[in-house]
């Protein structure tokens, strides 16, 4: 058997800094700043550290010396996975991504998945900031996060005094899409909502839940609905709500065949994502209802899918929510004060809202 190879020994900094003759101050700024040298100097540098076999400097010990990281965390208390299967979520991360682009920082994806309770991997994220995607108040990552000494951007949720946020006007976007629904005629409706807090919920919603909602965003956009339907004279304490912890096409299926089975009288169907929208359009074709003629059906997201199905629903620029938070961020050094960037939405009529069925066009479901 031969004798094993022996690993030849990796060039450091003051090697080659020996080998060309410069200081190690020259050979540092070939990386860290490159402005400082000539364009042949620099030439010079990388082509005989890559002939030596010089990795560049050590990111941890450049990272203690000047305390920056040279990345930006996102916390999303959800699998990872999610933040490349939700349409609205990749919008986000996508402009995330360019703000990140733009400033040559990193993105770290910081897991934290529902119901994990160790909040380890918030402490050990080596960022020289957060930005915090769409969490629950009383989430135990968001408060490591508070914890660190490092700028915090919030997007859509929650609300916390002092801190820089982005997101639409919630109430605004939901009581435009409600007007729009009462305006049609229709008073026999139910609403499909996404997760309003940590513990798991897959069932109807009584209005203590909706008011102590720990996801700011659904309980803002049921208040919404509240208000619009009560100033049309319906009761909404009798407007059935179904909430779905998960968010998937299949849960907004669901969440609507367990409405529509004990409340087979309503006319629309009001959701709080366009995913959960097209479940309930999926459920719908399954009982054989037309849309809208039976059924009308809105959302809120304004995703690609739901554009290309015709939804109702309110269209919000997540792409430039993303980009707007990555740049709110990696400016924060330089404001004295707190910034809230409040998007612009808009209300997109498509095919699946219509008057309410009449009573001699009465459905009977499976």
């Amino acid at each position: 058997m031969g004798r094993p190879l022996r690993a030849r020994r990796q060039a450091t900094l003051a090697s080659l800094a020996a080998e060309l003759g410069v200081s190690r101050t020259t050979v540092s700024n070939a990386y860290n700043r490159p402005d400082q040298l000539s364009p042949e100097l620099r030439r010079r540098v990388l082509e005989t550290a890559r002939r030596l076999g010089y990795p560049g400097p050590d990111p941890v010990a450049r990272s203690l010396r000047t305390r920056k990281a040279g990345a930006v965390g996102l916390l999303l208390t959800e699998n990872l996975s999610y933040a490349f299967r939700d349409p609205a979520a990749v919008g986000v991360l996508e402009g995330l991504a360019l703000a990140c682009e733009d400033a040559g920082v990193g993105l770290h994806l910081v897991p934290a998945s529902p119901g994990r309770e160790d909040v380890a991997a918030v402490h050990r994220a080596g960022v020289d900031g957060f930005v915090v995607y769409s969490v629950p108040d009383d989430d135990p990552h968001l408060a490591a996060v508070m914890q660190r000494p490092v700028p915090t951007v919030i997007v859509d949720q929650p609300r916390i005094e002092g801190i820089d946020r982005v997101g639409p006007d919630d109430a605004a976007a939901t009581t435009e899409i409600a007007q729009h629904i009462v305006s049609l005629g229709h008073r026999q409706v139910g609403v499909l909502c996404m997760r309003l807090a940590r513990e798991r919920n897959d069932d109807f919603v009584p209005p203590e839940r909706q008011s102590s909602a720990h996801f700011h965003v659904q309980r803002i956009r049921l208040e919404a609905l509240a208000t619009a339907f009560s100033a049309a004279g319906v009761d909404w304490s009798t407007v059935p709500v179904v909430e779905r912890f998960d968010h998937t096409v299949d849960d907004g299926a669901s969440a609507a065949r367990q409405l529509l089975d004990a409340h087979p009288q309503v006319t629309a169907l009001i959701c709080t994502s366009d995913i959960l929208a097209l479940g309930a359009m999926a459920e719908a074709s399954r009982r054989g209802l037309r849309v809208p003629a039976d059924l009308t059906v809105t959302g809120f997201d304004g995703i690609a899918e739901a554009e290309r199905a015709g939804l109702t629903t309110v269209h919000q620029p997540v792409l430039e929510k993303g980009k707007a938070a990555g740049k709110l961020l990696l400016g924060s050094a330089d404001r004295l004060a707190p910034k809230i960037i409040t998007l612009k939405t808009e209300l997109r009529v498509g095919s699946t809202s219509g008057p309410p069925r009449t009573i001699e066009q009465p459905w009977f479901g499976p």
